[in-house]
């Protein structure tokens, strides 16, 4: 069945800019998002080096000794270092009760100036990022793959308003300066699910939507409309790419955020990059026009990034409430 398989978008005709290509990959994009809530992207513009690159400084930073990676332990703008088992999803309505995660991750968003006003006023989400000492290299190689994930996310992001049928710079506006978050994730090798015990647990992201880097090592499973698990393949130099509840929000739950999770059955070490974007911080996430009408109303209240993610994160990652805890004492 089609909505057993997860599809394979070539985005090259697109980038290249050839007549009729954009609503040819928007009508399977819609497909993918509707049905499944998980397509790949091949032929993405995304230099093969540029990826290793990344996948070379991720282990490196994980291979540090665990006193320098908690130098820079998580904070509240969830910038830094999450230990391993720091995080247990108590928000998904997947899986109840999980034990926390087998996996550690090290976090960067948007590289900010230390004179931004945002900075400066201590706004959530918008802080300095956290560096590691004794990596020369690793920020440089960071940022630059970041830009490169910015720039395909507004090259994607006018697929997605035409395949909601929205002119193609609908959604320009709010992800001319996109919030989002780089997480190096490392994954120690594991024989489970054992009593409830995942590298990731069932979930759903929360992003608008969410690059994951082509890996050599599989993990990943996602749960289809019909209820069954299914291994994500690793399919040459392909991101893997899917929604979460923003844009369940932007859409009135017409695309799917869906259920996902990581185990490493592989018998070494996995290391994975997944790229989370949403709108700006300041965009307010509500329904688009063509999702909602006297039949169809509105069925999220409107809300922002910062409110959404506070709330997200408060549940879900113990580092942070221990954080809180320490500081309220």
């Amino acid at each position: 069945m089609a909505t057993e398989t997860i599809p394979v978008i070539d985005l090259g005709p697109y980038l290249a800019g050839e007549t009729g290509a954009a609503d040819r990959a928007a009508q399977e994009l819609r497909f993918a998002l509707t049905e499944i809530g998980f397509y790949f992207i091949v032929n993405h513009g995304i230099a093969r080096e540029k990826i290793a690159r990344m996948f070379a400084e991720v282990k490196r930073f994980h291979d540090q000794p665990i006193e320098k990676k908690l130098e820079l332990k998580l904070d509240q703008n969830n910038t830094g270092y999450l230990p391993m088992r720091g995080n247990t999803l108590r928000t998904s309505t997947v899986q109840a009760g999980t034990r926390p995660n087998l996996n550690e991750a090290f976090f960067v968003k948007r590289e900010m100036a230390p004179d931004h006003p945002d900075v400066l006023s201590g706004r959530r989400f918008r802080g300095l990022n956290r560096w590691p000492a004794g990596l020369p290299g690793f920020r440089d190689t960071v940022l630059d793959y970041c830009n490169e994930m910015e720039g395909l996310v507004k090259k994607l992001v006018r697929l997605y308003a035409r395949a909601l049928g929205l002119p193609a710079a609908y959604f320009d506006a709010a992800f001319s300066e996109p919030m989002f978050s780089m997480r190096m994730t490392h994954y120690p090798p594991q024989d489970g699910p054992v009593e409830d015990e995942f590298g990731l647990a069932p979930h759903t992201d929360t992003s608008f939507l969410t690059l994951l880097a082509p890996n050599e090592v599989p993990g990943l499973s996602i749960k289809t409309q019909s209820g069954k698990w299914i291994d994500a393949p690793a399919i040459n130099n392909a991101y893997v790419v899917n929604g979460g509840q923003m844009l369940q929000r932007y859409t009135n739950d017409l695309f799917l955020a869906t259920p996902h999770r990581a185990v490493n059955r592989s018998g070494g070490e996995r290391y994975a990059l997944p790229f989370f974007c949403d709108s700006g911080i300041d965009w307010p996430i509500a329904a688009v026009p063509t999702t909602v009408g006297p039949d169809r109303p509105p069925k999220y209240p409107t809300t922002w990034y910062t409110d959404y993610m506070t709330w997200y994160l408060k549940r879900n990652y113990d580092v942070l409430n221990d954080a809180s805890a320490q500081a309220a004492e």
